[in-house]
């Protein structure tokens, strides 16, 4: 019988408290946004006072770096070397800020995180990632 590993609530959870924390040290208000395989959100934490856009990007920095299998970061990259036809692609967020969740080579779900310069939403996703 086919068995799938899933990212399951406790897990968004989980990511998403180890971002927080990491917001909160530097004291930085942010959204987190958790997302499955599909790109569909999970979970959405947006900190008191952070701007309500950020919900929204936040939730795509994460569809971005699920169906593109890669972190929004190398997305940014390709645009500042002068590709900016890639920022055409359909659902393509080049924003540093989003990575894919993985566990044993399986693609799991991802991280957004929105609210701040896109470096330091880049150091909150890590922190998120570290604690799956």
């Amino acid at each position: 019988m086919f068995q799938q590993t899933l990212l399951s609530v406790e897990d968004a959870k989980r990511v998403a408290a180890a971002a927080r924390a990491e917001a909160e040290k530097n004291g930085w208000l942010v959204v987190i946004a958790i997302v499955d395989e599909g790109g569909h959100l999970m979970y959405l934490e947006r900190m008191d006072g952070c701007q309500k856009a950020s919900s929204r990007i936040a939730e795509a920095k994460g569809r971005t770096a699920i169906l593109f299998k890669r972190p929004t970061k190398a997305i940014e990259d390709v645009v500042l070397e002068g590709r900016t036809v890639m920022m055409g692609l359909p659902g393509a967020v080049p924003l540093e800020g989003g990575l894919p969740l993985t566990k044993d080579g399986t693609f799991l779900g991802a991280i957004g995180v929105s609210g701040v310069q896109s470096f330091q939403d880049g150091i909150i996703a890590r922190a998120g990632v570290a604690a799956l």
